[in-house]
C-alpha cells in the first residue's frame, strides 16, 4: 500500500511510540487533508494518550468513534453494564464504521467479553481488524485461526507494520521453534523505528519462550530505564509485571 499522511502517525502509534505519535499528531494538525484522514487523526491522538495514561478532555464532539474511544478509556467510572449498554447504542447508531466496531471490540476485551469482541471485527474488514482478530485467536489458543488471519494481512501488505507485528506474535504463540524469528522481527523494527516499552516487553517474552532468560531480563531492565528510571503508566505496569 502507498504510504498517506497519517503513515508515520500510524506506525508510531501501533509500535507503542506514543509520545511520538502525539507530536506527530499535533504536527499533522496544521496540514490540509481529506476530511476522512483529519477524523482518522483525531482518533489516533485520543488512542495515543489513552495508551499513554494521558488525561481526556470531556468530549463534545459528534463523532461515533470518538465517543466510543472515551468509553474504552472510562474515566467516568461507569459500570460494566453501563459501558456495554454505551457501547451497543453507539454501535447501532453506526453500524458500518470500522472504526466503531474496531473501538468497540477493543473495550469489550478489556471488559472480558471476547465473544463479544471477536463479533465486531472477525470479518476482517481492514488490517487492524485483523491485528485485532488475530489477538484474540492467540487468547483462545487457536493458532490455526490467528495463522489464518496472518495470511490474510500478508495478501493485504505483507511489509507493513502490523503484518509484522502480528507475524511476530504467531511466531512467539508457536513456541520455541519459531520465537528466534520473533526475537529477530522484533530487533528489526527497534532498528528500524528505535525501542519502545511495547517493543522491549515483546521481545523479553519471545526471550522467555526459547528459555533465555537472561535476555529476557534485560529488555525488560532496558524497557523500565527508557525514562529514567521513571515507570510510564500501563507500560512500565507490564514491564514489572514480566519481571
Amino acid at each position: 500500500m502507498e504510504p498517506d499522511e497519517l503513515y508515520t502517525l500510524r506506525t508510531c502509534y501501533y509500535l507503542g511510540h506514543y509520545q511520538l505519535a502525539l507530536d506527530e499528531a499535533k504536527n499533522l494538525a496544521r496540514r490540509p487533508m481529506p476530511p476522512h484522514l483529519k477524523s482518522e487523526r483525531e482518533e489516533l491522538l485520543t488512542r495515543a494518550l489513552i495508551a499513554s495514561n494521558q488525561p481526556l478532555s470531556s468530549t463534545t464532539s459528534n463523532s461515533i468513534a470518538i465517543q466510543m474511544l472515551h468509553l474504552t478509556a472510562n474515566k467516568t467510572g461507569m459500570s460494566k453494564e453501563e459501558l456495554v449498554a454505551a457501547a451497543e447504542s453507539l454501535l447501532s447508531q453506526s453500524p458500518q464504521d470500522m472504526n466503531v466496531q474496531l473501538y468497540a471490540a477493543l473495550l469489550f476485551l478489556k471488559l472480558g467479553m471476547t465473544k463479544e469482541a471477536l463479533k465486531c471485527v472477525h470479518l476482517g474488514a481492514t488490517m487492524e481488524h485483523l491485528a485485532l482478530s488475530l489477538q484474540i485467536y492467540l487468547k483462545l489458543d487457536r493458532l490455526d485461526l490467528a495463522n489464518e488471519q496472518w495470511s490474510l494481512m500478508k495478501q493485504a501488505d505483507e511489509d507493513a507494520t502490523l503484518t509484522q507485528l502480528c507475524g511476530a506474535l504467531v511466531m512467539a504463540s508457536t513456541g520455541k521453534s519459531r520465537a528466534e524469528e520473533a526475537i529477530y522481527a522484533y530487533q528489526t523494527l527497534s532498528e528500524q523505528y528505535g525501542p519502545s516499552h511495547m517493543l522491549l516487553n515483546c521481545m523479553a517474552v519471545a526471550h522467555m519462550v526459547v528459555g533465555d532468560f537472561t535476555q529476557a531480563q534485560g529488555k525488560l531492565e532496558e524497557a523500565l530505564d527508557m525514562s529514567s528510571g521513571a515507570v510510564a503508566g500501563s507500560e512500565g505496569a507490564t514491564t514489572l509485571i514480566n519481571l
